[in-house]
């Protein structure tokens, strides 16, 4: 359940492949390894045999049926700092569709025997660096052979969406609440897009509840709204612009008056390696028809032609060629402060040096300067802080691949252990060195 909408994904949602989950085709082999030891164990009867056991001083072993031990298990983060958590849900739906046992060929449902409690998707978690004061997100208690293989995909959805969130949330930090377009499809596997854009969604609600912000969502594949109802947006491509002979004025007039007008006309300027040149002929092309159409009362058409933005994505390795060369890289090349300041400014003034008459100077004035810059191509964090620090007139970032960093400071690394066990009908604590039970306020019961 999200923290913002108090709604409950299900398997109408995620549509789990449930048949090779009871299977255990997804789960890690020591998992299964151990669920069929447990199973057999069950079946012959065994009871515990061994010296060595750790149970408290005054807990007896005897008679302990170790196939059917019932257990206390946690689910936790080791990311450094805060974790924006998503994944409940599916981890949920997991455990019951896929808790219980095989019978020969038929599966046996036991989830209504688990007792489960979790946070909300959207919650917060920290991690202070000690395992023995970490924030559970998920316990469940139950005969631990019967969810024993689920162990594996919960961790992965777990680990996968909080990390996308997580990430996300501090772009938006690092923007200081400006605008973000979600453009991470192109690096990963085309399954994760439904997971990696309800993280997206997640993070843009915690970061309006924490800052009072009213942000919007924009993801790049309508597969990364399929999770809570978004669709993709976009505009022209490069190989649209290809398509038009390298016309990039051409391509976005096509697509103006092709296209409806819920959808923001925001140009792609950097095909030609002249992103000024390129944005100052697109304004004027798109203001003529824009005013064509306004003056014959024709709105709505006019509507149309009104330049929402431009992008810049230059590649890294070229400086494009309105900025005069420094010698250095970080200075010269790709989308950098130099670039934005000098577009920003060209717009503002680009409506003073046009031959137009003068009852449509004021208008032209601010057709140009509304147009919004978009910054793309290896924006993480750290770029976004630098630019805003600078105070580069950047108005959206659109971030891709850093989303999915998992290194350093960002790596997020779910984990479950056991920390109690169930003997004489009483939990007793139980867990290996270094590793205890631990409450978390959030946690709520589910079933």
């Amino acid at each position: 359940m999200s923290l913002f909408d108090g709604k409950r994904l299900n398997n109408d949602t995620f549509k789990l492949d449930i048949e090779r989950m009871r299977r255990g085709w997804y789960t890690d082999k020591y998992f299964t390894n151990i669920a069929t030891t447990l199973t057999v164990l069950s079946k012959q009867g065994y009871t515990y045999q061994g010296q060595n056991h750790r149970l408290p001083a005054g807990v007896s072993p005897e008679s302990v049926a170790c196939g059917d031990i019932e257990v206390e298990m946690q689910w936790f983060t080791r990311r450094p700092g805060t974790t924006i958590v998503v994944g409940v849900d599916k981890a949920l739906t997991m455990l019951q569709h896929c808790t219980g046992y095989w019978d020969g060929n038929t599966f046996i449902d036991t989830a209504d025997h688990l007792q489960v409690w979790a946070v909300h998707d959207g919650c917060k978690v920290h991690y202070n660096g000690n395992p023995l004061n970490v924030q559970p997100v998920m316990r469940v208690r139950g005969r631990y052979r019967d969810f024993a293989i689920l162990e594996t995909p919960t961790l992965g959805i777990f680990t996968r969406a909080s990390r996308v969130a997580t990430n996300v949330y501090e772009a938006f930090i690092a923007a200081r609440g400006k605008p973000m377009m979600f453009f991470p499809a192109r690096f990963d596997l085309h399954e994760v897009q439904a997971a990696d854009g309800y993280a997206y969604q997640i993070a843009v609600e915690r970061y309006n509840l924490d800052y009072g912000s009213t942000l919007g969502t924009f993801v790049s594949t309508d597969a990364q709204g399929d999770w809570w109802g978004g669709y993709g947006g976009g505009t022209v491509s490069h190989s649209g612009i290809a398509s038009f002979l390298g016309d990039s004025a051409e391509a976005m007039l096509a697509f103006s008056q092709m296209l409806p007008t819920s959808i923001p006309r925001i140009a792609l300027v950097d095909f030609s390696n002249d992103s000024v040149g390129t944005s100052l002929q697109l304004c004027r092309m798109m203001f003529d028809r824009y005013i064509q159409h306004l003056e014959a009362g024709e709105r709505e058409t006019a509507e149309r032609y009104r330049l929402y933005g431009v992008r810049l994505d230059t590649s890294a390795t070229l400086r494009d060629v309105s900025i005069l060369p420094l010698g250095d890289p970080a200075l010269d090349l790709g989308v950098n402060p130099r670039l934005v300041f000098t577009l920003r400014q060209a717009l503002d003034s680009a409506a003073e040096s046009w031959e137009i008459p003068e009852h449509q100077r004021e208008a032209a004035r601010n057709f140009c300067r509304a147009v919004k810059i978009v910054v793309s191509g290896g924006f993480n964090p750290e770029k976004i802080a630098r630019f805003e620090k600078l105070g580069v007139p950047v108005d959206i970032y659109a971030v891709g691949s850093s989303l999915f960093d998992n290194h350093e400071r960002t790596v997020t690394d779910f984990t479950a252990d056991v920390v109690r066990v169930k003997v004489g009908g009483e939990w007793v604590d139980l867990a290996k060195i270094g590793r205890r039970a631990v409450d978390n306020p959030d946690l709520e019961r589910v079933w």
